[in-house]
């Protein structure tokens, strides 16, 4: 028996539409999670324009609410995490340990959150009568998502506060992966974070739980550098916007380490113009991350590379969800995680406009959407 779902609708022409999705039964291989709550990041922002209709929404935790007959392991109830990489373990990159970029089912690697099997069945979620998308094959900012079993992880902890929850699979794994699993940050060692938004104080984070000896984090807002404090920042440096590819500051990390520079270093602003910066405040043979996603031409000063750096482009954090998922939520359970101090704000999905606004205007380090 089919549902109706209230949701978020991205109509493609840059506007949305909150109304109902009629939601089917789950196939053999899917099942239909009750949406608890769903995290709001700039690529929800971006999926207006798509050009299609998508149900919105790519961050979230629920309670499963049916499952498709042969589903093993899961059961009706049980509190999950949702993700959007969800691998099919069988293809190169699957076997090669490269989950997140799954060749066969990731809707990143098919380009332009691309239709691949890692989706639901299409007909399953109808809009106007017409089968719709769910972006990133989950479409979290709905009061269900039909889903296939890949793209949930079982949490064990009881009483699970889901607006903490839904962040994890987007945001907090993207920084804290960059840190642990695609640099393998050395404990002891110094990194620069430039750019405090939600990504850039997950990767703050990630580097004080692995024990770096000196975290310096860089933006253009005050307000941000205090929050980058809370996150475990050593030292901040208030940067300038006229700052052309943030040279001066550079020469302040490098004044700070010694006149060498950084051992590791992570852009986290998206700002085009910055893509080559985390190369300027490394040391010879130090590692810079790009953990923004820059996807445009920029023009590289190739002499940033000299000597022996390296210069890497993560996505997901290098993200294997079932068994990340699970340590980051043990690390937020022990303390050590800082999921509630990262929620700035929730919302009702009546309100994902104001959300969306506070979230451009850079109000929140993150903004929740709420369900009953």
């Amino acid at each position: 028996m089919s549902i109706q779902s209230k949701s978020a609708v991205a109509k493609g022409d840059g506007t949305f539409i909150i109304t109902h999705v009629t939601v089917a039964e789950p196939k053999a291989d899917e099942l239909l999670v009750k949406i608890k709550a769903a995290g709001l990041c700039h690529t929800d922002y971006d999926s207006l324009s798509w050009g299609k209709p998508i149900v919105m929404g790519h961050e979230g935790a629920g309670i499963i609410e049916k499952v498709g007959k042969d589903i093993k392991g899961l059961k009706v109830g049980d509190q999950v995490l949702l993700n959007w990489a969800t691998p099919c373990l069988q293809c190169f990159q699957c076997q090669e340990g490269n989950q997140h970029i799954c060749e066969n089912n990731s809707p990143v690697v098919a380009g332009g959150n691309g239709h691949t099997p890692g989706h639901a069945h299409l007909e399953g979620s109808q809009w106007e009568g017409k089968p719709i998308e769910r972006s990133f094959n989950l479409g979290t900012l709905s009061e269900y998502a039909l889903v296939k079993e890949s793209a949930v992880v079982k949490v064990e902890e009881e009483n699970l506060n889901f607006s903490a929850a839904s962040i994890i699979s987007c945001g907090v794994m993207t920084g804290y992966g960059s840190v642990v699993n695609s640099a393998k940050l050395a404990a002891g060692s110094s990194a620069v974070i430039l750019g405090c938004g939600g990504v850039g104080l997950n990767v703050i984070n990630a580097c004080e739980i692995s024990g770096a000896g000196k975290i310096i984090a860089v933006d253009i807002n005050p307000n941000k550098l205090e929050l980058a404090k809370q996150f475990g920042a050593t030292d901040v440096i208030l940067a300038n916007k006229a700052d052309k590819g943030l040279a001066n500051v550079a020469e302040q990390v490098k004044t700070m380490l010694g006149g060498r520079g950084a051992d590791y270093a992570f852009e986290c602003t998206a700002i085009p113009a910055l893509g080559a910066a985390p190369l300027a405040m490394i040391r010879n043979a130090g590692t810079a991350v790009q953990v923004s996603g820059i996807e445009e031409d920029i023009t590289i000063d190739m002499r940033l590379f000299e000597w022996d750096k390296i210069y890497i482009n993560p996505l997901y954090g290098k993200c294997r969800p079932q068994i990340d998922f699970p340590k980051l939520v043990r690390l937020y359970k022990k303390g050590d995680l800082k999921l509630d101090e990262m929620i700035t704000k929730e919302y009702k999905l009546d309100d994902l406009q104001l959300a969306l606004d506070d979230m451009l205007a850079g109000k929140n380090a993150k903004g929740v959407i709420v369900f009953d």
